[in-house]
């Protein structure tokens, strides 16, 4: 992965509006921190593989960054990216990583479903 270049990522979110996808969209705090202190709030979000179709998308601010997706009948949205990627097979990966490299963020849309 690369670090987000805002041009480029939304020139391929564009190429993605209106086609049948699949999304894969995670947060996470808790693998890294409650272990560490107990009083610490862990929290989370995971979705795979859920078919989406968005009708346009935007990339916004100076880093990290915001994704929106608006689909027909609301939003996806994802906050904290710093990373992205178009990988071999088609997909567009993006992260968000913490100062020491963690996982914290990540949006993934794929033509195809993701391996479980």
């Amino acid at each position: 992965m690369e670090p987000i270049r805002k041009e480029k990522v939304q020139a391929l979110i564009d190429r993605f509006a209106g086609k049948d996808l699949y999304i894969h969209l995670e947060t996470t705090n808790g693998a890294y921190a409650s272990h560490r202190d107990p009083s610490f709030l862990s929290a989370g979000a995971f979705i795979r593989n859920a078919a989406i179709r968005y009708e346009y998308g935007k990339i916004a601010g100076e880093g990290p960054y915001r994704v929106g997706l608006k689909m027909k009948d609301g939003w996806i949205y994802g906050e904290g990216l710093t990373h992205y990627e178009l990988d071999e097979r088609g997909r567009l990966l993006m992260a968000g990583h913490d100062d020491k490299g963690r996982l914290a963020v990540a949006l993934e849309l794929s033509p195809e479903p993701f391996e479980i």
